[in-house]
């Protein structure tokens, strides 16, 4: 005798969208009809399998008081200290075994309830629906132990008509979450995997006569400067303007004379759409969207993306956010002089786009659509190409179309990210062309741009870039006549991205390219009590992708990275340039709508980093988009005696605007008018040797190494040569990358442990000469290197020669000198030069002033401990009691730790302060690149080992000058006098 068995929850792995949701519709947040938000405490219940539990919960009358309570919007796995699972985040890989439409037996399934009641004065007439806005990844609903029906799809809303069901108290809601389901395969998104109700839930009042659905049409003529309006319902009705004023009949066309909507200029007219059973509120946008000559143009207008990938996140409650952390980010994102946003991968949630509308961005619309782990299998049964999931996929669409249509913020419908290509694709452009005609459709896979408006690719070079800009990509025919955009590059993990500047002067130099989406805007570190933030691995995931989920402009915590601090600068909408001399600068309008009519330009002068003289007002046109015109600058540059003359131009905001106040920076340029007179040879003194030292002037060394053990009474430890760097995400690389990934050759070539030998210590006249050998063990290469130090008597020069030995296969970390101060006496820093951190190609948004530094702060904090904090074009340096002063310029950076320490931590709890602040003076750095996930660094930022010579002036730190400059570092520092 056999048994057979199956599970009784069957849907789960059915591919259909569900059963009992209604059709999708507008999605709007409030009207006058009633509604009743049911966020707040939940009871749950947490079983292993899907079909653990029966469906008795669901029955009025069930105890549940022995349940735990989540909340909602929430998912269990980041509530309850561990208690309810842990979150698991891969990339694109699923965790679980890839067998389409089957998912584990052990399948997480948490049962949710909520009694509610209904206020006495809730309507009795009408109907009424319950809306989800979105779970992960599968629901089954019940009201008061009806059941109403299950769906899939987790972003997406979905609503159910539940009027006949409803009790004036006690309504029991029962939500049975299961964390996989046949439509995790249609989520594979690069993020966390995180079960839960995770959006609102609101019961919503739908009266007599409500509308049911409705589009607002809303175009924009730019050759008359009218907009025509046509608010299409299923219920009639009218829709008043009243500052246009409009009133007219559901469905009838009228046009008038507007001010169009743009990222730039986000003109919303306040309406009302007012049927017999409810008035709903409408903020209209007028523009037209277009594929003309080869580009994108809204309202007449090619538009230049710079724009950012968001995925949702806050590190306590995942992708569960408030409308204030939503806020937060459009604000960051406006401030920082983004214009765009493409909604990786998923549609966010609906009042993002409101906050869109109002502040002013260009959104690409993504559907809640991914299926990258079937590249493992070459793309085998990828359900994009299998009809018996076309009609999940239509539905995914649909619900994103309907839910979002009436936002002018959104330009483009995405058909998803990185799902391969087949017939489903096919059939959701086709149902989106005929439902909206307005927008124009993207999606990356297509890569002969069949079913899409425009040619787009993530990750490529700077030269392919270039190629494509140049028509030189080849492809179809259609494909080189459309418009280019990277929908993501420059990826911003760890340390970086590098290479944003030369990225942008290639969009700016070609018509055909639009501009490109950085990836991505936030990271995804999870707060934890013991790591500071947690990543993939740190939750015992069998199956993870580390910190590759932390790849942001931000940090977890909202702060700006460096990054975002460059990418602000390289995307200015405002170019500042000019030599100095002839008391010019040219300033070109870099904007794709509105004229600089908004903008006040400043002047002012800086003597060796320190501001004189005050600050200008600059006479700058109000240029058109794109126009250009030569300034006279108001007043001349001052004399610097010797010092280094430089002035500062700023564009600030002229008045408050809705997302910065008044005198909020936009773009900026520094210019240098004089040079620093070369200084003051360091000669005179002779070493004077006596038992195991060497004194030269206010230097000590130890007579047998030739190594300095105190200057100017400060016990230090050093200098000798350093190449070495902690490697940052960029330069370990991505495993599937194809170019050369350089942290993992320095590790092989051991430069993370090189040895010094000492050939001789030489005093001859006034110069002590330490010659060595440095060179990795086990290696033939190394770098012959010579310090020879001279002296005035007060201050000490040490002079660095470095000539490589052996054939060097690979470029250099990092080239210059290490040594170490004593952390009790070296608190801070001051020095002149740039304010952030800064990196050969992350140097845009490097500002020349005087800047001063807790040590703590000169450290970047990435998730992943990494090289960081290396200040740029550093003239002079004061701290621990000691001036050091470069010729040339050099890069700074300094913490309590050793790079070996730095190199060893996986979290930033692991890097624990030492008795020794660890100072680097380098003479070059190699640069940053985005290779985690993009190109390595260019050519040209590769720091080849080749003979070098540079030198350092130490001697004690003076009093603080006077002055002080404007601006702010990120990452640490202030501006100082």
């Amino acid at each position: 005798m056999s048994v057979r068995t199956s599970p009784s929850a069957g849907y789960v792995e059915d591919v259909s969208p569900g059963t009992g949701s209604l059709p999708p519709r507008a999605w709007y947040a409030a009207s006058d009809a009633r509604s009743l938000s049911l966020n707040g405490r939940w009871r749950l219940r947490l079983s292993a399998t899907a079909d653990a539990e029966d469906d008795t919960f669901a029955a009025p009358g069930f105890d549940a008081g022995n349940w735990a309570e989540v909340t909602v919007p929430g998912h269990w796995v980041l509530q309850g200290d561990g208690a309810f699972g842990a979150p698991i985040y891969t990339n694109h890989l699923y965790p679980f075994p890839v067998d389409p439409p089957h998912v584990p037996t052990e399948n997480p399934t948490g049962d949710h309830l909520r009694v509610f009641d209904l206020s006495g004065d809730w309507p009795a007439d009408g109907e009424a629906l319950l809306r989800f806005d979105g779970v992960e990844s599968c629901a089954r609903v019940w009201l008061n132990g009806t059941e109403l029906g299950e769906f899939k799809g987790s972003r997406l809303p979905h609503e159910f008509a539940v009027g006949a069901l409803l009790r004036p108290a006690g309504n029991v809601l029962a939500v049975r979450v299961h964390q996989w389901s046949a439509g995790s395969y249609l989520e594979d998104q690069d993020q966390w995997w995180l079960p839960g109700i995770f959006r609102d839930v609101t019961l919503l009042h739908r009266p007599p006569g409500a509308p049911g659905d409705f589009f607002v049409h809303a175009s924009y003529d730019h050759t008359t400067g009218e907009g025509t309006l046509r608010v299409d319902c299923d219920v009639a009705g009218r829709v008043s303007v009243p500052a246009l004023g409009v009133d007219v009949a559901t469905g009838e066309t009228v046009t008038v004379p507007v001010e169009p909507w743009s990222a730039e200029t986000p003109t919303l007219y306040d309406g009302v759409l007012g049927t017999p059973g409810e008035r709903v509120p409408l903020r209209i946008g007028f523009r037209t969207v277009a594929l003309e000559d080869g580009l994108i143009k809204v309202n007449g207008r090619p538009v230049l993306f710079r724009g950012v990938n968001r995925h949702e996140w806050h590190p306590r409650t995942g992708r569960a956010l408030d409308l204030a952390t939503m806020r937060e980010d459009v604000l960051l994102m406006k401030r920082h002089n983004v214009n765009a946003v493409r909604t990786s991968h998923y549609p966010p949630h609906p009042a993002f786009l409101d906050l869109c509308d109002e502040y002013g961005l260009w959104v690409i619309d993504e559907c809640d659509l991914e299926t990258h782990g079937f590249t493992e299998q070459d793309w085998r049964d990828n359900p994009v190409d299998d009809d018996r999931w076309t009609p999940a996929l239509l539905d995914r669409a649909a619900r994103m179309v309907e839910r979002d249509k009436n936002h002018p913020s959104v330009v483009f419908w995405s058909l998803g990210n990185e799902a391969g290509t087949g017939r489903g694709l096919t059939a959701m452009a086709g149902w989106i062309r005929g439902r909206d005609a307005s927008r124009l459709i993207h999606y990356e896979g297509d890569a002969e741009c069949r079913d899409t408006d425009v040619h787009s690719r993530m990750y490529a070079s700077h030269e392919d870039v270039e190629r494509i800009g140049r028509r030189l990509d080849g492809g179809t025919r259609r494909r080189r006549e459309l418009p280019f955009v990277l929908c993501e590059y420059a990826h911003a993990m760890g340390n970086g991205p590098g290479g944003l500047a030369d990225y942008q002067r290639i969009f700016e130099r070609y018509e055909r390219l639009q501009g490109g989406f950085v990836w991505e805007w936030i990271d995804h570190g999870v707060e934890h009590p013991e790591l500071g933030h947690a990543y993939g691995g740190d939750f015992g995931e069998e199956l993870h992708d580390g910190n590759f989920v932390c790849d942001g402009l931000l940090f977890p915590d909202r702060r700006p990275s460096p990054g975002l601090v460059e990418y602000k600068k390289v995307i200015e909408p405002v170019r500042i340039d000019g030599d100095g001399p002839d008391g010019t600068v040219r300033v070109t309008n870099g904007y794709d709508v509105r004229d600089l009519g908004h903008l006040e330009f400043t002047l002012s002068y800086e003597v060796d980093g320190a501001p004189v003289g005050g600050t200008h007002p600059l006479a700058v046109p109000p240029l058109a988009p794109g126009g250009s015109a030569e300034v006279k600058l108001p007043v001349p540059a001052p004399d610097g005696g010797g010092a280094e003359v430089q002035w500062t131009v700023r564009a600030l905001l002229a008045e408050d605007t809705p997302w910065a106040r008044r005198g909020h920076e936009v773009a900026w340029a520094q210019r240098t008018v004089a040079r620093r007179a070369p200084a003051a040879p360091v000669t005179g003194a002779v070493p004077e040797a006596g038992g195991d030292r060497i004194v030269l002037g206010p230097g000590v060394f130890d007579a047998r190494t030739g190594a300095l053990r105190s200057l100017c009474g400060v016990d230090v430890t050093g200098p000798r040569l350093d190449v070495w760097r902690a490697p940052t995400d960029n330069d370990e690389g991505a495993s599937w990358q194809d170019g050369t990934r350089y942290g993992g050759l320095w590790r092989e070539l051991g430069l993370h442990r090189m040895r010094h030998r000492v050939d001789a210590v030489d005093v001859d006249g006034g110069t002590l000469t330490v010659r060595t050998r440095v060179a990795p063990a086990a290696r033939d290469v190394g770098l012959r290197t010579v310090y020879r130090w001279t002296s005035d008597g007060a201050r000490l020069r040490l002079s660095v020669q470095v000539v490589p030995e052996g054939r060097w296969t690979v470029p250099l970390p990092r080239l210059g000198v290490r040594w170490g101060l004593p952390a009790a006496t070296t608190p801070s820093a001051r020095w002149y030069g740039s304010g952030g951190e800064a990196y050969p190609d992350t140097r845009a948004a490097a500002r020349h002033a005087r800047w001063e530094a807790a040590v703590e702060d000169l450290h970047t904090p990435y998730v992943r401990p990494q090289e960081n904090g290396a200040r740029c074009d550093v003239r002079w340096v004061e701290l621990g009691g000691l001036r050091v002063e470069g010729d040339p310029e050099f890069w700074f950076s300094a913490r309590r730790w050793t790079t070996e320490r730095l190199d060893a931590a996986w979290h930033r709890t692991d890097l624990v302060p030492g008795d020794t602040v660890w100072v680097h003076l380098d003479h070059a750095q190699h640069g940053i690149g985005s290779q985690s996930c993009g190109p390595g660094p260019q050519p040209r930022y590769l720091l080849h080992a080749e003979p070098a010579e540079f030198s350092f002036v130490f001697s004690a730190a003076g009093s603080p000058a006077e002055g002080s400059a404007a601006g702010s570092s990120a990452a640490g520092g202030s501006a100082a006098g």
